[in-house]
């Protein structure tokens, strides 16, 4: 072997010893392993989140077809949104309908189903199972089942109410019942709030309510003054997720509805869906989809400054000596 080559080797050698010796720090082989277990989902969080969101944007002000190659339009794809789309208002108040009554209706159910379920009742843990299972099921399976439940000849729920004397009605078939039938058929699954709403109720202290059995609260009062304003910080994040997934309302009214009749519950994702998969309107769906963006995000945003009046948060022992 030659000098030349047994000096390339030794430098070699020397490197790959630097680096091992670099890796035997504890905190940077730490590091090390850290971003190599990491690495899989940088990659993917840039490849199929945060590069497809990069071209969402700029096909959102683009005239795009998918068949042809994108020209750029600026921003009238926001214009013929706001000025020159006929459905584009009418989607919008579909959505908000739904979003006004589903979010606190699911809530209030959900909260009134979890404190039943927390009082140590036999067989509780069989109901809770029951309850959450639902909201597991497929949301195809669901809306066929449904889509038998309100028939107006046939369907469960005008059978029960011809029972009591009450004319049903054509629910699905009629705009001014299509709407709350899917608000209706919304409250089958409000197992995951249910279970959410549990963990919450679970972190209440039992001496809270002993005090307040003590000064002669009613259940209510115990209710009211203890339960509610306790669990607080879980009823901000039930209603966080609920606006959220209130606005992206898609499979029932898919399913069900397709949505109609004339246009009563097209709701705004699904009009995404038909702007860019039925026409073919690529930039003006993106151009949907990111105003629903900004929409959720001020929702969001708007909820967040205000629960500063309403949601208390457990004060933390050192604080509280400090107080």
């Amino acid at each position: 072997m030659d000098e030349a080559t047994v000096s390339a080797t030794g430098r070699s050698l020397g490197r790959q010893a630097g680096f091992s010796s670099r890796l035997a720090t504890p905190r940077l082989a730490r590091q090390f392993w850290g971003n190599v277990m990491a690495a899989p989902w940088i990659v993917g969080f840039f490849t199929l989140t945060l590069g497809p969101m990069l071209a969402s944007v700029y096909f959102s002000l683009t005239d795009y077809s998918v068949l042809q190659p994108p020209r750029f339009v600026g921003l009238d794809n926001f214009r013929v949104m706001f000025f020159e789309d006929p459905r584009y208002f009418t989607v919008l108040y579909n959505t908000m309908y739904y979003t006004v009554l589903h979010v606190p209706l699911s809530m209030i159910l959900a909260l009134t189903v979890a404190i039943l379920l927390n009082q140590g009742l036999p067989g509780e843990n069989v109901l809770r199972t029951i309850y959450y299972m639902p909201s597991v099921v497929s949301g195809v399976a669901v809306s066929m089942l449904w889509l038998w439940l309100f028939d107006p000849n046939l369907g469960l729920v005008n059978v029960v109410l011809g029972w009591v004397g009450i004319q049903g009605p054509v629910w699905l078939m009629d705009p001014n019942w299509s709407k709350p039938a899917l608000v209706l058929m919304s409250m089958w699954g409000i197992g995951g709030q249910m279970v959410i709403f549990l963990a919450g109720l679970q972190g209440v202290p039992q001496e809270m309510y002993e005090a307040a059995m003590v000064d002669g609260a009613s259940w209510w009062h115990k209710i009211r003054f203890v339960t509610v304003p306790l669990i607080t910080p879980t009823i901000f994040f039930n209603l966080i997720m609920g606006v959220i997934g209130s606005f992206q309302v898609f499979t029932s009214a898919y399913v069900m509805t397709n949505g109609g009749p004339v246009n009563s519950t097209l709701f705004y994702v699904l009009y995404l869906y038909e702007s860019a998969f039925r026409y073919f309107e690529m930039g003006y769906a993106c151009a949907l989809a990111w105003v629903l963006f900004f929409i959720i995000m001020a929702f969001t945003l708007v909820q967040f400054y205000t629960s500063g009046k309403w949601v208390y948060y457990e004060m933390p022992a050192s604080r509280a000596r400090a107080a």
